[in-house]
């Protein structure tokens, strides 16, 4: 799905072809596989309208991650405390104050049709070159909005958005967190799978 012709640039549902090859790749839990373009595509995918787009703001670099929130909600506060040296973008590209740089940046969604859609947002501008040198895409993480299995139409539409990232991960719900702050010390296997990916520390905090 890492060519020109990505059905995830017109939005929509995948396929009836596409949704039969899903189940294999649904199998993939704790390394997800390499699923879309590792660079922008500016001249196979159209710039997004204005209202489409994320804002951008001037940040400090060093930072060892920058988890962008693709929507309110979407658990920029959640990594952010968990992984040493990483920030949260708040919901805006993280664009380096200095010039030569990039930032690393993952995209963070939630697994239910609104997030879905953002992340598809997300995943356009990029894809049009809007941030071309000056962000360095890691992925797509996606957090489970709820606890359970996702309905299978939520499932493809998550598998297809996919196709627009260099790569994708899921996060599992983890109850403890609804009641109480995250802790590195109960990090669910996929969470610590996530930080083994993107060569990440855990806090200590």
């Amino acid at each position: 799905m890492g060519d020109d012709t990505n059905p995830w640039v017109t939005g929509g549902v995948a396929s009836e072809d596409e949704q039969e090859i899903l189940p294999a790749v649904q199998s993939t839990t704790r390394r997800e596989v390499l699923r879309g373009p590792t660079a922008p595509q500016p001249t196979a995918v159209q710039m997004p309208e204005s209202a489409d787009r994320l804002p951008t703001r001037q940040v400090f670099t060093g930072v060892s991650m920058w988890w962008l929130g693709a929507h309110g909600g979407a658990g920029e506060s959640t990594l952010s405390a968990l992984v040493q040296g990483s920030q949260p973008a708040e919901h805006a590209w993280p664009l380096p104050n200095e010039r030569g740089v990039s930032n690393r940046v993952t995209v963070l969604a939630r697994t239910n049709y609104a997030g879905l859609m953002a992340a598809q947002r997300a995943a356009r501008e990029w894809a049009a070159g809007t941030t071309a040198g000056l962000v360095d895409l890691a992925g797509l993480v996606l957090v489970a909005d709820a606890p359970g299995r996702r309905p299978r139409e939520l499932r493809q539409l998550e598998q297809h958005i996919a196709g627009g990232y260099p790569r994708l991960w899921t996060l599992p719900w983890v109850e403890a967190w609804r009641m109480g702050p995250p802790s590195p010390d109960g990090m669910p296997r996929e969470y610590r799978a996530l930080l083994a990916d993107l060569n990440l520390t855990a806090s200590t905090n």
